[in-house]
């Protein structure tokens, strides 16, 4: 029995030693941190509290997934100043990913920052690091990014042993020597431009482009020019006769930082030295000139400077004038010429200016400088704005809206965005992830949605469409109206979309759609509709200019006429003649030819279904009525179309699985 007993206590003894462990290396990762922070002043307030969870609530660490550990520190354009000090972030011994960018980090780096075992990513670019790069590295790294600092020294000899590295960046800084053969299977980004290396390139980087090795004036070999065997003279000889000065070879500006203070020029290869002012000719023909001429150049002289002295004097009284009279529109025009104008790029010498205002939950951190420098696409341009998808430089993909038209002030502006903000945790409406107000400029950031629009998959080019079966599509009618009722459901709020339409729907990997761009009306003007976007608008929106949730009815009732008949929401019905998708089905279904209704792709393969068709064309035809009071609330449309479906709904096969037997998307 004592036997029994002390055997089963040795497996809750070992449980209890690992859970202490485990506890103790979370508590080593905080106090790491804490040390940090304590020791580097920073512009930025950190909300890192030790009443708090770590993993969940600090601002800019990532945990691993189950909570043991610190692997992810991102704390770009906090403001941090002076050297990272030894023996603090190097403890971090399970940091997989560190971003430290655009700050006023300066001195060396710490060595076993860049030793860490299990870091992969490190971004440290925009800053005042100087200094030797330490050559122990870890060799997990992924991508390096160094630049626009001031290191010195020789790219260290051990990165050629970096077999995993994607990217290695250190433009714009110091660094002397030769390349090292980078011989690296994976390397696909590589930037050392702008620093004073020399040498020829070795052959295994030929393959990239010149832009990657320019500023480099010593350096030769493919891409760059040929090497010759004797190295050219660092400044040229002094010419008979001056001539003009070569063009330097265009390179790509760096974008604005906030520490391009500490950026320098590329270095002036010997060919852009200026010209001395004098030449030898210049002094022979002076001595020539006769003592006439000396003369009368003295005179003339002496006229001009007494004409400028009287000119001065003239001006000085006039403003003097101007001052005491106190002119109006002397003042405002020197007001607009001296008024601060806003630099969105200018990093983190002003916080306030380039602060993004992220919602609870959201795990990004970056900032405005960020999305400026980031490789962007436009997605559209609707009557609220651009958007864009950003690829920002860690892998992350965000989609930015620039809002236009704007005419609320910042208060009311954030009120409503603090409003949107509490929408966000639902699988039907696409996340407001953060914002930005500024005088100029107003941003929205959303999560990347993996499908893109309704729109596009229905009438978008060959490229972008699709067959959307029946299954499919009331999949997509029932997650846009569950989104739309939960926008409708913010107690007190009575909260519109405003903005209805099947671009405005999105579709998650499994083809769920979700509505984007709501609450936005209150924050715009009554801007002018597209065509194609105008059959969305209930008619007392069109007259009035106000939306309310009954108008959201009926643009939700377009979108499902859209689903059913596969057509545009306007339609041509003679050469001058437009008529809305609402009056063209119901001329179709007064003459009781209902099933000229549906999109042939439909009838065509879906006859079996064709009851739940007409059903769906009930619900939708009950959202346009003409008389908003009669339209039913989101709620009972959501209960509606969560009738149509029969018990085999989820099991029939999707738009994915019919793809090789559906027809062509042309017939949409």
């Amino acid at each position: 029995m004592k036997l029994y007993t002390s055997f089963s206590i040795v497996p809750l003894f070992l449980c209890v030693l690992l859970f202490q462990e485990v506890v103790s290396d979370l508590k080593a990762d905080r106090q790491a941190l804490l040390d940090f922070a304590s020791a580097t002043p920073h512009g930025r307030r950190l909300n890192w509290s030790m009443k708090a969870s770590i993993c969940t609530s600090w601002v800019g660490v990532t945990c691993s997934a189950d909570g043991t550990r610190v692997v992810q520190l991102r704390l770009p354009g906090v403001g941090f100043s002076g050297p990272i000090p030894e023996n603090t972030i190097g403890r971090l011994d399970a940091l997989t990913t560190l971003s430290l960018r655009s700050n006023l980090l300066s001195g060396s780096l710490p060595s076993d920052v860049l030793s860490l075992p299990s870091l992969q990513n490190i971004y440290l670019q925009r800053n005042n690091f100087s200094g030797d790069i330490p050559s122990t590295l870890s060799p997990e790294f992924n991508f390096i990014d160094l630049s626009f600092n001031s290191f010195t020294g020789n790219i260290p000899v051990k990165v050629q042993n970096l077999t995993h590295l994607t990217g290695l960046n250190l433009e714009n800084n110091s660094l002397t020597g030769s390349i090292p053969d980078l011989n690296l299977p994976n390397l696909k980004q590589l930037n050392l431009s702008n620093n004073l290396l020399n040498g020829s390139i070795p052959p295994s980087l030929k393959r990239f482009p010149s832009s990657s090795f320019g500023g480099n004036s010593l350096l030769c070999g493919p891409p760059l020019n040929r090497c010759h065997s004797i190295a050219p003279s660092p400044s040229p000889s002094p010419s008979p006769s001056p001539s003009p000065l070569p063009s330097p070879s265009p390179s790509p500006l760096p974008s604005p930082s906030p520490t391009n203070s500490n950026s320098k020029p590329p270095p002036r290869s010997p060919g852009q030295l200026p010209l001395s002012p004098k030449a030898p000719e210049n002094q022979k023909a002076k001595s020539k000139l006769s003592s006439g001429s000396i003369i009368a150049i003295a005179a003339g002289s002496t006229a001009a400077i007494i004409f400028g002295f009287i000119l001065v004097m003239a001006l000085c009284c006039m403003k003097g004038f101007y001052t005491k009279k106190g002119a109006t529109t002397g003042k405002n025009l020197n007001a607009e010429r001296t008024a601060p104008k806003e630099d969105f790029s200018s990093g983190t010498q002003d916080a306030e200016k380039n602060k993004l205002i992220f919602f609870d939950g959201c795990s990004h951190n970056f900032d405005l400088e960020d999305l400026l420098r980031a490789s962007a696409e436009v997605l559209g341009k609707g009557s609220y704005g651009t958007t864009y998808k950003a690829i920002l430089e860690e892998g992350v993909t965000v989609v930015v809206k620039r809002l236009k038209e704007v005419v609320v002030g910042k208060r009311e502006f954030e009120q409503q965005m603090q409003t949107i903000g509490t929408l966000s945790h639902h699988p039907n409406v696409v996340a407001l992830r953060a914002y930005y107000y500024s005088k100029d400029e107003k941003l929205l950031v959303h999560d990347f949605v993996a499908r893109g629009s309704l729109s596009a998959l229905m009438h978008g080019n060959r490229e972008s469409r699709m067959a959307l079966d029946w299954n499919t599509r009331l999949k997509i009618a029932v997650g846009a109206a569950r989104g739309v009722a939960h926008i409708h459901s913010v107690p007190g709020a009575r909260l519109t979309h405003g903005n209805i339409k099947s671009s405005n729907v999105l579709l998650t990997q499994d083809l769920n759609g979700c509505i984007s761009d709501f609450g936005l009306t209150p924050l715009m003007g009554f801007t002018t509709i597209p065509p194609r976007s105008a059959g969305y608008r209930a008619p007392e929106v069109i007259e009035t200019r106000k939306s309310t949730q009954k108008s959201d009815v009926y643009s939700l009732g377009v979108l499902l006429l859209e689903l059913l008949t596969g057509k545009a929401p306007v339609q041509s019905a003679a050469q001058d003649e437009v008529v809305d998708l609402p009056k063209w089905v119901q001329s179709v279904v007064r003459e009781e030819w209902t099933a000229e209704v549906f999109d042939a792709e439909l009838i065509n393969y879906h006859q079996s279904v064709e009851d739940e068709m007409v059903q769906l064309l009930q619900v939708a035809m009950a959202c346009v009525g003409k008389v908003p009071e009669m339209r039913p609330k989101m709620d009972e449309v959501v209960r509606m179309i969560e009738e149509i479906r029969q018990p085999d709904f989820d099991n029939r096969p999707s738009s994915e699985d019919n793809k090789s037997r559906s027809p062509s998307s042309s017939a949409v």
